[in-house]
């Protein structure tokens, strides 16, 4: 029932408008006409409509309350002088699978270095196939590298393993230096992209949100692209076959022309 000061309240609730666009807003205040000496409606009356009491408990309930929820996450703050504050929801089976990858980042690095340095010889001197490989080298190692600062971000810790010492020779009686080590290059490319997606699917398996997306933004994608580059320059030097061509594709490498890619 309508609350009313006026003298004449038939009069007035008989008038009164719709209000149903005040629905769960708590009292409702709305003014209307005041009514004269003989009950007839003038002007200044006022109307109190009384609140649904259950609405307004209903507008009123609390969602998140901050220092009771936060008491469960100060429990989990450790306090040993040798654990990391920053880890959460950082499992152990995915801060062993990026030390993992770290080596295998370091290990292709290595090769590639061994094969910059063969071909800078100075009875090799293909000095466009070792530009290519030391670039390639300093590429694999700032994957480990940035592998590394993502460790430390979250709150693992970094264990470098130990490397096998690379291969020193990449001459090959049939196909020539140049197509045996580019088509070693590329089998490495695309093992390190197998190790990434198993580095991706431990991450899944875990429920780590934020490793999935760091491990597809910043090297799925990366990698494909490295991969089909390679597998360009192995099909163009199969095509020149070794001898003469060799140079030439040696002289593109050096300028940044070779391949569709490069």
């Amino acid at each position: 029932m309508p609350l009313t000061i006026s003298p004449s309240s038939t009069s007035i609730i008989s008038q009164r408008p719709n209000l149903s666009f005040f629905k769960n807003t708590g009292p409702a205040f709305i003014k209307l006409p005041k009514s004269n000496n003989n009950g007839n409606v003038g002007s200044g009356g006022l109307v109190i409509f009384a609140s649904n009491g259950a609405n307004n408990r209903q507008a009123l309930e609390v969602v998140f309350e901050p220092f009771e929820e936060v008491k469960k996450e100060l429990l989990l703050v450790p306090t040993e002088p040798n654990a990391s504050l920053a880890r959460q929801k950082y499992t152990d089976e995915s801060v062993a699978a990026i030390n993992e990858q770290i080596n295998v980042e370091y290990n292709v690095s290595y090769v590639y270095h061994a094969m910059y340095a063969y071909f800078d010889r100075d009875n090799v001197a293909l000095k466009g196939f070792a530009k290519f490989f030391k670039e390639s080298s300093a590429e694999e190692r700032g994957h480990a590298e940035k592998l590394m600062e993502y460790q430390n971000k979250r709150g693992g810790r970094v264990k470098l393993q130990s490397m096998l010492m690379p291969c020193s020779e990449f001459d090959h009686a049939e196909k020539g230096n140049a197509l045996h080590a580019m088509e070693l290059a590329l089998a490495l490319e695309k093992l390190n992209n197998e190790k990434l997606l198993n580095l991706h699917k431990i991450a899944n398996e875990n429920n780590d949100v934020h490793l999935v997306d760091y491990i597809e933004s910043e090297y799925l994608n990366e990698q494909v692209e490295s991969i089909r580059k390679i597998s360009e320059y192995v099909a163009q030097l199969r095509r020149i076959g070794p001898g003469h061509g060799v140079w030439h594709f040696d002289q593109m490498l050096l300028n940044d022309t070779a391949g569709v890619a490069a």
